[in-house]
């Protein structure tokens, strides 16, 4: 459990910021949801599922944006075979 801790007070911005992004995404989802299916049982379903699996997505996303900052910012970004920079010196 303290290993869960941990991560949540080192991820705590990014977490906040995926719990409001979740709200929003769920009334959205659901509004939609309601005005396409005219079911609010069916809108309640659909809003809850589908912003909870991006939610989830979105946190994964922002930890590989955040990892390949760090990776940038200590010098590793080294052009690959495909980049630009090498296809022109060919």
């Amino acid at each position: 459990m303290s290993h869960i801790r941990r991560a949540a007070r080192h991820n705590k911005t990014m977490l906040m910021k995926t719990g409001s992004y979740y709200l929003i995404h769920i009334g959205v989802a659901a509004m939609v949801a309601y005005a396409v299916t005219g079911n609010l049982w069916a809108s309640l379903t659909l809003s809850l599922l589908e912003p909870t699996v991006q939610a989830v997505a979105f946190f994964f996303h922002e930890k590989a944006w955040d990892r390949a900052a760090r990776r940038d910012a200590s010098g590793g970004n080294t052009p690959t075979a495909a980049s630009p920079a090498t296809m022109q010196a060919a």
